[in-house]
């Protein structure tokens, strides 16, 4: 038998869903405004390893000279993503749902066994719950990347007016690495985001757009057939 089991509230879901359009133009605006100056690589003696991004990358998604649009819109939603991280952790604050995101002394634990799960080499299933071991540390420190990169943000955008703040982070040019790494950290969790909601199924997805989910009902026994009389 099943049963509709309740996963999120609504202020949760519209959190989640407002940030993921807002994310999305904070990472395009901010690769317009990096194609003016981009010197960042990985490179191990005089071989690249990669280059962050090669000119064939900004001409296929037409980056290129547009470094005036990308300021315009950065500035713009900087402050949507602020208002929207700043009203998410006061209602976890609030409402009691940081209780289910902060990491506890099994999280670690859990964690490792989700991923020795996910990559096959364990085959008990990690326990059911909210959020397991491995997503109250990846959302933890998505929240802390998020106010990471206001800090920085502010940094690179004034800092004449935030002085004290840029040199806190080791100047100008450090405080621009950081914020890209930070929007690396923010790409790499995205892809491995979508991957872990495809494995997981429609089931899951549907937690986050209705708030609930189908799960059996193993509270219920089956009568069994009475024995037969002799």
């Amino acid at each position: 038998m099943k049963k509709l089991v309740y996963k999120h509230p609504p202020a949760i879901r519209w959190f989640h869903w407002i940030n993921v359009p807002i994310l999305f133009v904070m990472i395009w605006s901010g690769t317009l405004i990096y194609w003016a100056y981009d010197p960042y690589k990985i490179q191990i003696g005089d071989t690249v390893l990669i280059q962050f991004f090669p000119d064939s990358f900004y001409q296929f998604f037409r980056l290129r000279r547009r470094l005036a649009e990308g300021m315009a819109w950065h500035f713009v939603f900087m402050w949507l993503f602020m208002l929207n991280g700043l009203l998410y952790v006061l209602y976890t604050l609030i409402f009691g749902e940081w209780r289910y995101l902060v990491p506890n002394r099994h999280s670690f634990r859990e964690a490792w066994q989700v991923t020795l799960h996910d990559l096959g080499l364990r085959k008990t299933a990690p326990p059911q719950v909210k959020y397991n071991g491995a997503q109250r540390i990846a959302y933890s420190a998505v929240i802390l990347m998020g106010f990471g990169s206001l800090l920085t943000g502010l940094a690179i955008y004034k800092p004449t007016q935030f002085a004290g703040l840029t040199g806190l982070l080791g100047g100008y040019e450090t405080a621009r690495l950081e914020h890209f790494i930070l929007t690396v950290g923010y790409v790499l969790f995205f892809f491995v985001h979508i991957a872990q909601v495809i494995r997981a199924g429609w089931n899951n997805f549907r937690g986050m757009v209705a708030g609930f989910e189908v799960q059996e009902d193993r509270s219920v026994v089956s009568p069994q057939p009475a024995d037969p009389q002799p």
